[in-house]
């Protein structure tokens, strides 16, 4: 059980890759706050999972782009949970548009929320883990965090400033107990993906050598190893969990 007696929070919780790092966090013995948007599937989600588990399982809602909802995430966890051990900063929207198309509105609104959004959750949970004397942040990058894709500015903006983000709250964080990394993912095999038609979903399973598409469960086992005390020498780190699609792109 690695994470016995820890307390996690995982933001857009609430389906696909977040839902699974929920539930592998639970199998493994800790208590989990699922963090999405008021509307989601969080709160339903949160009963099924706690009754399945000795963990807690609870939903807070809670909207990245807002600083005094994600200060709030963290004031009400700590209050029923005791502390928070574990954040897995995982909200995040797709968006996809040529640069020269691209309306400011469109493309501030995948900063704020990718990028701006993980800075809002990782300062409260450093406030937190400053406070009790440890912690493990992990960041939800990408692919498109070390390497360009046409018609993907603002995703790419976002999540190339969340790799280096990461780097830099390590390195503040390190000496205070807390653990900063980042996953990278390839393409996951989420709803997301539903609305493509065969022939795209098949040109991105070829671009992984490995091929197929990730699984969630996979990015959430990825996220298990850093949050635990198995990483403990681990920090400042971009993980790349993607099949091999950048091993021949860097």
């Amino acid at each position: 059980m690695r994470m016995k007696g820890k307390n996690v929070i995982v933001t857009g919780g609430a389906s696909g890759i977040g839902l699974a790092s929920v539930e592998r966090c639970l199998q493994e013995g800790a208590s989990v706050v699922i963090a999405d948007l008021e509307g989601s599937d969080g709160q339903d989600q949160a009963a099924r999972l706690d009754d399945r588990y000795d963990g807690r399982c609870l939903f807070k809602a809670c909207d990245v782009t807002d600083t005094a909802q994600v200060d709030r995430l963290f004031a009400d966890s700590v209050a029923e949970l005791g502390s928070v051990e574990a954040v897995f900063n995982n909200a995040g929207i797709g968006g996809i548009c040529p640069s020269d198309e691209v309306t400011d509105e469109e493309y501030l609104k995948v900063i704020d929320i990718n990028l701006n959004g993980v800075f809002r959750v990782a300062r409260a949970a450093l406030r937190v883990m400053y406070h009790q004397g440890g912690g493990s942040i992990v960041n939800c990058a990408s692919i498109l965090g070390v390497f360009g894709q046409s018609q993907t500015a603002a995703y790419t903006a976002a999540k190339g400033g969340v790799v280096n983000l990461t780097r830099t709250l390590a390195i503040e964080a390190a000496p205070k107990g807390v653990r900063v990394n980042a996953i990278g993912p390839g393409y996951i095999d989420t709803p997301l993906l539903e609305a493509l038609d065969d022939e795209m979903l098949q040109g991105l399973v070829g671009l992984h050598p490995i091929g197929r598409l990730g699984r969630p469960e996979e990015i959430a086992n990825a996220f298990l190893f850093l949050a635990s005390d198995e990483a403990s020498f681990v920090t400042g780190a971009h993980l790349l969990v993607d099949g091999g699609f950048t091993a021949g792109k860097s």
